[in-house]
């Protein structure tokens, strides 16, 4: 049985006059990468999948170098289309995050719509599944895209309650046949299988 994971890039470098999809791992989130490579439960991944944002691209590339394989980067797996507010300070973040997972229909603020973002992502996903290659897969994105991904696939409306815990760094899993989940959002450290 093969299994497909969504993997969330974990901390990144924080730097307001860098466009988000710019920034870079920070040495806690590189560090908590390194530390993952060896573990078990990435031992029969033989696809790593990208967002084209640095921060995932990272995360992937760490990785796959430990794995011997070479990811695959697709430029629509990106995180929720942000730009028409670029950076925004934690409070109001959440504030506006909070928005865009309640009102899914309407474009908080400028921002992309859940629903388009979900669909974005959901199309995304499905193109690579359909190959039906051998092995585990591994996608590495973001937290609100891959929130959405995971109310999809779950079968729940698209509500912030199924968000990712603590900013990063957090797995989900369900299986290429039927696509049944295996288990919701999990620290990367305690996915176990």
């Amino acid at each position: 049985m093969s299994i497909v994971r969504y993997l969330t890039h974990p901390q990144v470098q924080i730097d307001p006059d860098v466009p988000v999809p710019q920034w870079g791992l920070s040495p806690v989130g590189r560090a908590r990468t390194e530390a993952l490579v060896n573990a078990s439960w990435l031992s029969r991944t033989t696809q790593i999948i990208s967002s084209a944002e640095r921060k995932a691209i990272e995360t992937a590339e760490i990785i796959a170098g430990r794995l011997g394989i070479m990811i695959e980067i697709r430029e629509a797996m990106h995180e929720n289309d942000r730009s028409a507010t670029g950076f925004l300070k934690p409070a109001e973040f959440e504030q506006v995050a909070d928005q865009f997972f309640a009102q899914p229909h309407l474009s908080v603020r400028g921002w992309e719509r859940a629903v388009d973002a979900q669909a974005r992502i959901v199309r995304e996903t499905k193109a690579v599944l359909a190959r039906n290659r051998p092995g585990d897969i591994l996608f590495v994105g973001h937290g609100a895209v891959g929130t959405l991904l995971f109310c999809h696939t779950a079968g729940h409306p698209i509500d912030r309650v199924h968000d990712q815990m603590g900013g990063g760094g957090n797995c989900f899993a369900f299986t290429l046949e039927g696509r049944r989940v295996l288990h919701g959002w999990r620290k990367m450290e305690e996915v176990g299988t």
